[in-house]
């Protein structure tokens, strides 16, 4: 069984796309935002084709499909969910779609699961992930999307620190003549 999908639909939070069996339209899908360098649990998978499998999943206590050989990604699965929230790097289906929200995935889950069910029985299951065009913005600086401004972490002073004229009012200590 071959399973196509196509991303089509970029945000700064989500990417939307459809899903095809063996040629066919399924249904839509929601992932995590496409981005030019991994950010754990919030960037979609790399375009590619995988194997997929259905194994036991814990975190939803039953079978689920599994993405096998996604580079640098574990755990990778189609399961149910809205939005970008719900993804954690995997691929949501769903019946209806919204800017970064589909609906219905109950309804889309229990259509899909099913078949890759049933075609695992008799032959291996691919999933190919095409990426249509993303926009440059979304992959800028590896970041993906415009950079954000860093906030300046300072760790505080120590006494160490005090006794060698850093720190918390060093400055104004060592303007005034003093050490201490």
């Amino acid at each position: 069984m071959e399973l196509r999908l196509v991303r089509n639909e970029y945000s700064s939070t989500s990417t939307i796309g459809e899903l095809h069996v063996d040629g066919r339209f399924e249904c839509f899908t929601l992932e995590d935002r496409v981005r030019s360098a991994k950010m754990a649990g919030t960037t979609a998978i790399p375009p590619g084709r995988y194997e997929v499998t259905v194994t036991w999943s814990n975190r939803f206590e039953r079978p689920l499909p599994l993405l096998m050989g996604v580079p640098n990604y574990t755990g990778v699965r189609i399961h149910t969910g809205n939005k970008a929230e719900d993804t954690e790097g995997c691929i949501l289906v769903g019946r209806k779609r919204l800017r970064d929200f589909v609906g219905e995935s109950k309804t889309a889950f229990a259509a899909l699961f099913p078949k890759i069910q049933d075609a695992l029985h008799h032959e291996k299951v691919f999933l190919e992930v095409v990426q249509d065009g993303a926009p440059p913005e979304l992959l800028a600086r590896g970041r993906g999307g415009p950079r954000t401004p860093r906030v300046s972490r300072k760790r505080s002073p120590t006494k160490k620190d005090a006794a060698r004229g850093r720190g918390a009012g060093a400055k104004r200590r060592l303007k005034r003549g003093r050490k201490h």
